[in-house]
Protein backbone atom coordinates (compact mmCIF):
# COMPACT_ATOMS: atom_id res chain seq x y z
CA UNK A 1 0.00 0.00 0.00
CA UNK A 2 1.12 3.55 -0.70
CA UNK A 3 1.52 6.16 2.02
CA UNK A 4 -1.71 7.78 0.84
CA UNK A 5 -3.60 4.47 1.08
CA UNK A 6 -2.18 3.75 4.54
CA UNK A 7 -3.17 7.18 5.76
CA UNK A 8 -6.69 6.98 4.35
CA UNK A 9 -7.17 3.51 5.84
CA UNK A 10 -6.12 4.76 9.27
CA UNK A 11 -8.39 7.80 9.07
CA UNK A 12 -11.34 5.71 7.94
CA UNK A 13 -10.77 3.12 10.68
CA UNK A 14 -10.69 5.90 13.27
CA UNK A 15 -13.88 7.48 11.86
CA UNK A 16 -15.76 4.15 11.87
CA UNK A 17 -14.76 3.47 15.47
CA UNK A 18 -15.55 7.01 16.56
CA UNK A 19 -19.07 6.75 15.13
CA UNK A 20 -19.75 3.50 16.95
CA UNK A 21 -20.16 1.54 13.71
CA UNK A 22 -19.16 -2.00 12.88
CA UNK A 23 -18.31 -1.02 9.31
CA UNK A 24 -19.33 0.77 6.13
CA UNK A 25 -20.88 -0.41 2.86
CA UNK A 26 -19.47 1.74 0.06
CA UNK A 27 -20.69 2.04 -3.53
CA UNK A 28 -18.90 3.32 -6.64
CA UNK A 29 -19.03 3.21 -10.42
CA UNK A 30 -16.90 4.36 -13.32
CA UNK A 31 -18.14 7.97 -13.05
CA UNK A 32 -18.30 8.59 -9.31
CA UNK A 33 -15.96 6.44 -7.28
CA UNK A 34 -14.58 8.90 -4.71
CA UNK A 35 -16.17 7.16 -1.69
CA UNK A 36 -15.08 3.74 -2.89
CA UNK A 37 -11.62 5.00 -3.80
CA UNK A 38 -11.19 6.55 -0.36
CA UNK A 39 -12.18 3.32 1.39
CA UNK A 40 -10.37 0.80 -0.86
CA UNK A 41 -8.21 2.65 -3.42
CA UNK A 42 -10.08 0.77 -6.15
CA UNK A 43 -11.62 2.87 -8.99
CA UNK A 44 -13.88 0.72 -11.21
CA UNK A 45 -13.76 1.43 -14.93
CA UNK A 46 -16.91 -0.47 -15.90
CA UNK A 47 -20.04 -1.62 -14.12
CA UNK A 48 -20.72 -1.23 -10.41
CA UNK A 49 -18.64 -2.05 -7.35
CA UNK A 50 -19.40 -2.31 -3.64
CA UNK A 51 -17.14 -2.84 -0.67
CA UNK A 52 -17.70 -3.75 2.98
CA UNK A 53 -15.01 -2.26 5.20
CA UNK A 54 -15.14 -3.32 8.84
CA UNK A 55 -13.88 -1.43 11.87
CA UNK A 56 -10.78 -3.63 12.09
CA UNK A 57 -9.88 -2.85 8.46
CA UNK A 58 -11.06 -6.16 6.94
CA UNK A 59 -12.28 -5.39 3.43
CA UNK A 60 -14.43 -7.28 0.93
CA UNK A 61 -14.91 -5.96 -2.61
CA UNK A 62 -17.77 -7.05 -4.88
CA UNK A 63 -17.68 -6.42 -8.65
CA UNK A 64 -19.85 -7.56 -11.55
CA UNK A 65 -17.29 -8.81 -14.09
CA UNK A 66 -14.20 -11.05 -14.05
CA UNK A 67 -12.01 -8.33 -15.56
CA UNK A 68 -12.94 -5.89 -12.81
CA UNK A 69 -12.25 -8.63 -10.30
CA UNK A 70 -8.71 -8.98 -11.67
CA UNK A 71 -8.20 -5.21 -11.49
CA UNK A 72 -9.48 -5.09 -7.90
CA UNK A 73 -7.12 -7.89 -6.80
CA UNK A 74 -4.17 -6.01 -8.25
CA UNK A 75 -5.22 -2.70 -6.69
CA UNK A 76 -6.15 -4.17 -3.31
CA UNK A 77 -4.06 -7.29 -2.63
CA UNK A 78 -5.06 -7.35 1.04
CA UNK A 79 -8.81 -7.33 0.31
CA UNK A 80 -11.11 -10.26 -0.42
CA UNK A 81 -12.49 -9.81 -3.97
CA UNK A 82 -15.40 -11.63 -5.62
CA UNK A 83 -17.41 -11.08 -8.77
CA UNK A 84 -21.02 -11.93 -9.58
CA UNK A 85 -23.50 -11.02 -12.30
CA UNK A 86 -25.92 -10.42 -9.40
CA UNK A 87 -23.74 -8.12 -7.36
CA UNK A 88 -26.69 -6.85 -5.31
CA UNK A 89 -27.69 -10.38 -4.32
CA UNK A 90 -24.10 -11.21 -3.38
CA UNK A 91 -23.85 -8.17 -1.09
CA UNK A 92 -27.24 -8.84 0.52
CA UNK A 93 -26.19 -12.41 1.20
CA UNK A 94 -22.97 -11.26 2.86
CA UNK A 95 -24.77 -8.70 5.02
CA UNK A 96 -27.32 -11.29 6.12
CA UNK A 97 -24.50 -13.61 7.16
CA UNK A 98 -23.01 -10.82 9.27
CA UNK A 99 -26.12 -10.68 11.47
CA UNK A 100 -27.07 -7.54 13.35
CA UNK A 101 -23.91 -5.54 12.86
CA UNK A 102 -24.40 -1.81 12.48
CA UNK A 103 -23.27 -0.86 8.98
CA UNK A 104 -23.38 2.60 7.37
CA UNK A 105 -24.16 2.89 3.65
CA UNK A 106 -22.05 5.39 1.70
CA UNK A 107 -23.24 7.30 -0.24
CA UNK A 108 -26.79 6.40 0.73
CA UNK A 109 -28.28 8.25 -2.25
CA UNK A 110 -26.42 6.04 -4.74
CA UNK A 111 -26.95 2.72 -2.98
CA UNK A 112 -28.60 0.19 -5.34
CA UNK A 113 -32.37 0.02 -4.93
CA UNK A 114 -32.31 -3.72 -4.29
CA UNK A 115 -30.16 -3.22 -1.19
CA UNK A 116 -32.06 -0.20 0.07
CA UNK A 117 -35.37 -2.12 -0.13
CA UNK A 118 -34.09 -5.45 1.22
CA UNK A 119 -34.40 -6.85 4.71
CA UNK A 120 -30.79 -5.97 5.56
CA UNK A 121 -31.63 -2.27 5.21
CA UNK A 122 -32.89 -2.24 8.80
CA UNK A 123 -29.26 -2.52 9.95
CA UNK A 124 -28.03 0.15 7.55
CA UNK A 125 -27.63 3.77 8.53
CA UNK A 126 -26.66 6.74 6.35
CA UNK A 127 -22.92 7.24 6.71
CA UNK A 128 -22.44 9.70 3.84
CA UNK A 129 -21.49 12.58 6.14
CA UNK A 130 -18.88 10.40 7.82
CA UNK A 131 -16.78 10.05 4.68
CA UNK A 132 -17.78 13.48 3.32
CA UNK A 133 -15.83 15.02 6.20
CA UNK A 134 -12.78 12.93 5.33
CA UNK A 135 -13.06 13.82 1.65
CA UNK A 136 -13.45 17.54 2.36
CA UNK A 137 -10.68 18.26 4.86
CA UNK A 138 -7.56 16.69 3.41
CA UNK A 139 -4.30 15.75 5.05
CA UNK A 140 -0.99 17.33 3.95
CA UNK A 141 -0.23 14.20 1.89
CA UNK A 142 -3.54 14.53 0.06
CA UNK A 143 -3.07 18.27 -0.47
CA UNK A 144 0.32 17.58 -2.02
CA UNK A 145 -1.28 15.15 -4.48
CA UNK A 146 -3.81 17.81 -5.48
CA UNK A 147 -0.99 20.34 -5.84
CA UNK A 148 0.85 18.01 -8.23
CA UNK A 149 -2.33 17.45 -10.19
CA UNK A 150 -2.75 21.23 -10.49
CA UNK A 151 0.76 21.50 -11.94
CA UNK A 152 -0.17 18.77 -14.42
CA UNK A 153 -3.31 20.74 -15.33
CA UNK A 154 -1.30 23.88 -16.05
CA UNK A 155 1.21 21.97 -18.16
CA UNK A 156 -1.63 20.37 -20.09
CA UNK A 157 -3.12 23.78 -20.74
CA UNK A 158 0.10 24.86 -22.43
CA UNK A 159 -0.32 21.87 -24.75
CA UNK A 160 -3.95 22.93 -25.30
CA UNK A 161 -2.83 26.41 -26.36
CA UNK A 162 -0.32 25.00 -28.81
CA UNK A 163 -3.01 22.71 -30.25
CA UNK A 164 -5.56 25.49 -30.87
CA UNK A 165 -5.27 26.56 -34.53
CA UNK A 166 -7.70 27.75 -37.17
CA UNK A 167 -9.32 24.83 -39.00
CA UNK A 168 -8.66 22.18 -36.38
CA UNK A 169 -11.60 20.26 -34.93
CA UNK A 170 -12.26 20.32 -31.20
CA UNK A 171 -11.61 16.58 -31.00
CA UNK A 172 -8.18 17.07 -32.60
CA UNK A 173 -7.26 19.61 -29.92
CA UNK A 174 -8.48 17.19 -27.25
CA UNK A 175 -6.45 14.36 -28.79
CA UNK A 176 -3.23 16.37 -28.46
CA UNK A 177 -3.94 17.02 -24.78
CA UNK A 178 -4.86 13.41 -24.06
CA UNK A 179 -1.76 12.14 -25.88
CA UNK A 180 0.39 14.43 -23.76
CA UNK A 181 -1.19 13.27 -20.51
CA UNK A 182 -0.83 9.59 -21.44
CA UNK A 183 2.82 10.14 -22.33
CA UNK A 184 3.32 11.76 -18.92
CA UNK A 185 1.75 8.76 -17.14
CA UNK A 186 -1.51 10.56 -16.36
CA UNK A 187 -4.18 8.05 -17.38
CA UNK A 188 -7.19 9.98 -16.10
CA UNK A 189 -8.32 13.42 -17.26
CA UNK A 190 -11.80 14.92 -17.43
CA UNK A 191 -11.99 17.48 -20.22
CA UNK A 192 -14.78 19.56 -21.72
CA UNK A 193 -14.44 22.53 -24.04
CA UNK A 194 -16.35 25.02 -26.14
CA UNK A 195 -15.65 27.24 -29.13
CA UNK A 196 -17.43 30.02 -30.97
CA UNK A 197 -18.86 33.44 -30.19
CA UNK A 198 -22.10 34.74 -28.72
CA UNK A 199 -23.88 31.53 -29.71
CA UNK A 200 -21.67 29.51 -27.32
CA UNK A 201 -23.74 28.79 -24.19
CA UNK A 202 -21.50 26.31 -22.36
CA UNK A 203 -18.93 23.53 -22.65
CA UNK A 204 -19.29 19.94 -23.78
CA UNK A 205 -17.20 16.89 -24.72
CA UNK A 206 -14.97 17.88 -27.66
CA UNK A 207 -16.93 17.67 -30.91
CA UNK A 208 -16.46 18.07 -34.63
CA UNK A 209 -16.73 21.86 -34.84
CA UNK A 210 -13.67 23.41 -36.50
CA UNK A 211 -12.05 26.45 -34.96
CA UNK A 212 -12.31 29.84 -36.64
CA UNK A 213 -10.38 33.09 -36.29
CA UNK A 214 -11.93 35.24 -33.57
CA UNK A 215 -13.38 32.29 -31.65
CA UNK A 216 -13.48 32.12 -27.91
CA UNK A 217 -12.04 28.71 -27.03
CA UNK A 218 -12.78 27.52 -23.51
CA UNK A 219 -11.74 24.42 -21.67
CA UNK A 220 -11.82 22.69 -18.33
CA UNK A 221 -8.91 20.30 -17.77
CA UNK A 222 -9.03 17.99 -14.76
CA UNK A 223 -6.09 15.55 -14.67
CA UNK A 224 -5.57 13.00 -11.91
CA UNK A 225 -2.36 12.31 -9.97
CA UNK A 226 -2.25 9.46 -7.45
CA UNK A 227 -6.04 9.36 -7.51
CA UNK A 228 -6.54 13.09 -6.86
CA UNK A 229 -7.95 15.53 -9.41
CA UNK A 230 -7.23 19.23 -9.83
CA UNK A 231 -8.87 21.54 -12.34
CA UNK A 232 -8.01 24.56 -14.44
CA UNK A 233 -10.52 26.68 -16.39
CA UNK A 234 -9.33 29.18 -18.98
CA UNK A 235 -10.64 31.14 -21.96
CA UNK A 236 -8.50 32.10 -24.92
CA UNK A 237 -9.14 33.97 -28.13
CA UNK A 238 -8.01 32.62 -31.49
CA UNK A 239 -6.54 35.88 -32.75
CA UNK A 240 -6.45 39.37 -31.31
CA UNK A 241 -9.09 39.84 -28.56
CA UNK A 242 -11.75 42.44 -29.24
CA UNK A 243 -12.46 45.32 -26.87
CA UNK A 244 -15.78 43.66 -25.97
CA UNK A 245 -14.07 40.38 -25.09
CA UNK A 246 -11.50 42.13 -22.92
CA UNK A 247 -14.13 44.21 -21.14
CA UNK A 248 -16.38 41.22 -20.53
CA UNK A 249 -13.55 39.09 -19.16
CA UNK A 250 -12.65 41.73 -16.59
CA UNK A 251 -15.91 40.82 -14.84
CA UNK A 252 -14.77 37.20 -14.52
CA UNK A 253 -11.36 38.24 -13.18
CA UNK A 254 -13.07 40.49 -10.63
CA UNK A 255 -15.45 37.68 -9.63
CA UNK A 256 -12.65 35.14 -9.07
CA UNK A 257 -10.73 37.64 -6.97
CA UNK A 258 -13.86 38.42 -4.95
CA UNK A 259 -14.32 34.72 -4.24
CA UNK A 260 -10.69 34.37 -3.21
CA UNK A 261 -10.95 37.42 -0.95
CA UNK A 262 -13.37 35.68 1.44
CA UNK A 263 -11.65 32.26 1.42
CA UNK A 264 -10.38 31.05 4.80
CA UNK A 265 -11.16 28.28 7.26
CA UNK A 266 -14.65 28.68 8.74
CA UNK A 267 -16.20 30.36 5.70
CA UNK A 268 -19.17 28.66 4.03
CA UNK A 269 -19.45 27.68 0.39
CA UNK A 270 -22.42 30.04 0.13
CA UNK A 271 -20.28 33.02 1.16
CA UNK A 272 -17.81 32.32 -1.64
CA UNK A 273 -20.61 31.96 -4.20
CA UNK A 274 -22.28 35.17 -2.99
CA UNK A 275 -19.01 37.10 -3.31
CA UNK A 276 -18.65 35.94 -6.93
CA UNK A 277 -22.28 36.59 -7.84
CA UNK A 278 -22.30 40.06 -6.28
CA UNK A 279 -19.72 41.12 -8.86
CA UNK A 280 -22.07 40.09 -11.67
CA UNK A 281 -24.95 41.87 -9.94
CA UNK A 282 -22.96 45.11 -9.76
CA UNK A 283 -22.37 44.87 -13.51
CA UNK A 284 -26.06 44.28 -14.25
CA UNK A 285 -25.48 40.60 -15.05
CA UNK A 286 -27.46 39.00 -12.21
CA UNK A 287 -29.50 36.95 -14.69
CA UNK A 288 -26.37 35.06 -15.70
CA UNK A 289 -25.71 33.76 -12.18
CA UNK A 290 -28.84 31.58 -12.28
CA UNK A 291 -29.19 27.92 -13.22
CA UNK A 292 -30.50 28.98 -16.64
CA UNK A 293 -26.96 29.92 -17.64
CA UNK A 294 -24.58 28.26 -15.16
CA UNK A 295 -24.40 25.21 -12.90
CA UNK A 296 -22.09 26.06 -10.00
CA UNK A 297 -19.66 28.85 -9.06
CA UNK A 298 -17.02 26.28 -8.19
CA UNK A 299 -16.75 22.91 -6.47
CA UNK A 300 -14.48 20.66 -4.47
CA UNK A 301 -11.52 18.86 -6.04
CA UNK A 302 -10.05 15.61 -4.82
CA UNK A 303 -10.87 11.96 -5.45
CA UNK A 304 -13.63 13.02 -7.85
CA UNK A 305 -13.67 15.69 -10.55
CA UNK A 306 -16.71 17.39 -8.97
CA UNK A 307 -16.48 16.81 -5.22
CA UNK A 308 -18.62 18.44 -2.57
CA UNK A 309 -19.18 21.16 -1.73
CA UNK A 310 -20.75 22.83 -4.73
CA UNK A 311 -20.11 26.56 -4.52
CA UNK A 312 -23.68 27.87 -4.53
CA UNK A 313 -25.51 30.44 -2.45
CA UNK A 314 -27.74 27.78 -0.86
CA UNK A 315 -24.90 25.44 0.18
CA UNK A 316 -23.84 26.15 3.78
CA UNK A 317 -21.00 23.62 4.03
CA UNK A 318 -18.22 25.07 6.20
CA UNK A 319 -14.78 25.00 4.59
CA UNK A 320 -12.05 23.80 6.90
CA UNK A 321 -8.26 23.75 6.61
CA UNK A 322 -7.24 21.31 3.88
CA UNK A 323 -10.36 21.77 1.78
CA UNK A 324 -9.33 21.86 -1.89
CA UNK A 325 -11.63 23.49 -4.41
CA UNK A 326 -11.84 25.54 -7.54
CA UNK A 327 -13.51 28.96 -7.63
CA UNK A 328 -14.84 29.47 -11.15
CA UNK A 329 -17.52 32.02 -12.11
CA UNK A 330 -18.10 30.26 -15.43
CA UNK A 331 -21.20 31.53 -17.20
CA UNK A 332 -22.60 33.11 -20.34
CA UNK A 333 -21.93 36.77 -21.14
CA UNK A 334 -24.55 38.32 -23.43
CA UNK A 335 -22.06 40.41 -25.41
CA UNK A 336 -19.42 37.78 -26.24
CA UNK A 337 -20.54 34.28 -25.22
CA UNK A 338 -19.59 31.72 -22.58
CA UNK A 339 -16.39 32.41 -20.61
CA UNK A 340 -14.55 30.41 -17.96
CA UNK A 341 -11.80 31.13 -15.43
CA UNK A 342 -10.51 29.35 -12.34
CA UNK A 343 -7.71 27.51 -10.53
CA UNK A 344 -7.56 24.93 -7.75
CA UNK A 345 -6.75 26.24 -4.26
CA UNK A 346 -6.47 24.85 -0.74
CA UNK A 347 -8.10 26.57 2.22
CA UNK A 348 -5.83 27.44 5.15
CA UNK A 349 -6.54 28.74 8.66
CA UNK A 350 -6.09 32.37 7.64
CA UNK A 351 -6.56 32.34 3.87
CA UNK A 352 -5.73 30.02 1.03
CA UNK A 353 -2.91 28.75 -1.14
CA UNK A 354 -3.38 29.09 -4.89
CA UNK A 355 -2.02 26.18 -6.92
CA UNK A 356 -2.43 28.09 -10.20
CA UNK A 357 0.72 29.01 -12.12
CA UNK A 358 -0.88 30.63 -15.18
CA UNK A 359 -2.14 34.23 -15.18
CA UNK A 360 -5.79 34.88 -14.45
CA UNK A 361 -6.22 36.74 -17.72
CA UNK A 362 -7.88 36.40 -21.10
CA UNK A 363 -5.27 34.52 -23.14
CA UNK A 364 -4.75 34.41 -26.90
CA UNK A 365 -3.01 32.47 -29.63
CA UNK A 366 -2.25 33.76 -33.14
CA UNK A 367 -4.88 33.00 -35.78
CA UNK A 368 -2.74 30.99 -38.17
CA UNK A 369 -4.37 27.97 -39.74
CA UNK A 370 -3.82 24.27 -39.09
CA UNK A 371 -1.56 23.95 -42.13
CA UNK A 372 0.79 26.59 -40.85
CA UNK A 373 2.83 26.54 -37.70
CA UNK A 374 5.69 28.89 -36.82
CA UNK A 375 8.95 27.94 -38.39
CA UNK A 376 7.42 26.19 -41.43
CA UNK A 377 7.59 29.30 -43.54
CA UNK A 378 4.05 29.41 -44.94
CA UNK A 379 1.15 31.83 -44.94
CA UNK A 380 -0.96 33.28 -42.13
CA UNK A 381 1.93 34.59 -40.09
CA UNK A 382 0.89 37.16 -37.47
CA UNK A 383 2.60 40.56 -37.61
CA UNK A 384 4.82 39.76 -34.63
CA UNK A 385 5.86 36.31 -35.92
CA UNK A 386 9.45 35.15 -35.77
CA UNK A 387 10.88 31.75 -36.69
CA UNK A 388 10.44 29.23 -33.90
CA UNK A 389 8.19 31.58 -31.93
CA UNK A 390 5.47 29.01 -31.21
CA UNK A 391 4.60 29.26 -27.52
CA UNK A 392 4.97 33.05 -27.45
CA UNK A 393 1.96 35.20 -26.73
CA UNK A 394 2.20 38.96 -27.20
CA UNK A 395 -0.37 41.69 -26.60
CA UNK A 396 0.52 43.23 -29.94
CA UNK A 397 3.53 44.35 -31.92
CA UNK A 398 4.12 47.31 -29.62
CA UNK A 399 3.22 45.79 -26.28
CA UNK A 400 5.26 44.06 -23.64
CA UNK A 401 5.98 40.36 -23.32
CA UNK A 402 5.31 38.54 -20.07
CA UNK A 403 7.14 35.46 -18.95
CA UNK A 404 6.27 32.56 -16.66
CA UNK A 405 9.57 31.11 -15.57
CA UNK A 406 9.85 27.34 -15.39
CA UNK A 407 12.26 27.51 -12.47
CA UNK A 408 10.77 26.34 -9.13
CA UNK A 409 11.73 29.51 -7.29
CA UNK A 410 9.78 31.80 -9.60
CA UNK A 411 7.15 29.52 -11.13
CA UNK A 412 3.86 31.36 -11.42
CA UNK A 413 5.28 34.85 -10.88
CA UNK A 414 5.70 37.60 -13.41
CA UNK A 415 9.01 39.33 -13.80
CA UNK A 416 9.60 42.30 -11.55
CA UNK A 417 9.07 45.83 -12.98
CA UNK A 418 12.82 46.28 -13.31
CA UNK A 419 13.26 43.19 -15.50
CA UNK A 420 14.03 43.66 -19.17
CA UNK A 421 12.16 41.04 -21.17
CA UNK A 422 13.04 40.75 -24.82
CA UNK A 423 11.02 38.96 -27.48
CA UNK A 424 12.49 35.43 -27.62
CA UNK A 425 12.51 32.74 -30.24
CA UNK A 426 11.83 29.09 -29.66
CA UNK A 427 10.85 29.45 -25.98
CA UNK A 428 7.60 27.61 -25.27
CA UNK A 429 7.25 29.14 -21.81
CA UNK A 430 6.18 32.60 -22.98
CA UNK A 431 2.59 33.79 -22.63
CA UNK A 432 0.79 37.06 -23.03
CA UNK A 433 -1.90 38.51 -20.86
CA UNK A 434 -4.75 40.91 -21.45
CA UNK A 435 -7.42 42.67 -19.42
CA UNK A 436 -6.15 45.21 -16.89
CA UNK A 437 -2.58 43.96 -17.04
CA UNK A 438 -2.61 44.42 -20.80
CA UNK A 439 -3.80 48.00 -20.54
CA UNK A 440 -1.22 48.75 -17.89
CA UNK A 441 1.64 47.72 -20.17
CA UNK A 442 0.19 49.08 -23.39
CA UNK A 443 2.81 51.76 -23.73
CA UNK A 444 5.79 49.47 -23.20
CA UNK A 445 8.00 48.50 -26.06
CA UNK A 446 8.48 44.89 -27.05
CA UNK A 447 11.72 44.79 -25.08
CA UNK A 448 10.36 46.96 -22.27
CA UNK A 449 9.55 46.08 -18.69
CA UNK A 450 6.22 44.78 -17.42
CA UNK A 451 4.56 46.60 -14.55
CA UNK A 452 1.28 46.47 -12.71
CA UNK A 453 1.09 42.67 -12.68
CA UNK A 454 -2.36 41.55 -11.53
CA UNK A 455 -1.72 37.82 -11.18
CA UNK A 456 -0.89 35.07 -10.61
CA UNK A 457 -0.54 35.00 -6.84
CA UNK A 458 0.98 32.09 -4.98
CA UNK A 459 -0.89 32.53 -1.71
CA UNK A 460 -3.03 35.03 0.08
CA UNK A 461 -3.74 35.67 3.73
Amino acid sequence: MSALQDERAARLKSAIGGAGLDGVLVYGNAWQCDYLRYATDFPPIEGDALAIVLADGETEIFVDSPSEGDRARLACPDASVSWSEDIVGAVIGRLEAMGNRLIASVPATLMPYGIARSGVARNLTDGTDLIDRLLLNKSPLEVDAVRRAAAMAATGYRVFMDAVRVGRAEFEVSADVEAFYRAEGCAENFMIMGSGGREMRGMHPPGERRLMAGDLVTTELTPCVDGYYAQICRTLVLGEPSAAQLSAFDVYIEAVEAGYAVLRAGVTASAVARAENDVFRRHGLEKYTTSEYTRVRGHGCGLFVDNKPHILEDVDTVLGPGATLIVHPNTYHPEVGYMVLGDTVVVTEDGYEDFGILPLELLSVPAWDAGCSPGRGTRSRPPFWKPGLRGARCCSRKRAWTHLSSTPASRGRRRSPSSRISCPTGNRAFWWSSGTARRRCSSASRSGSVDGSRRPRISRR
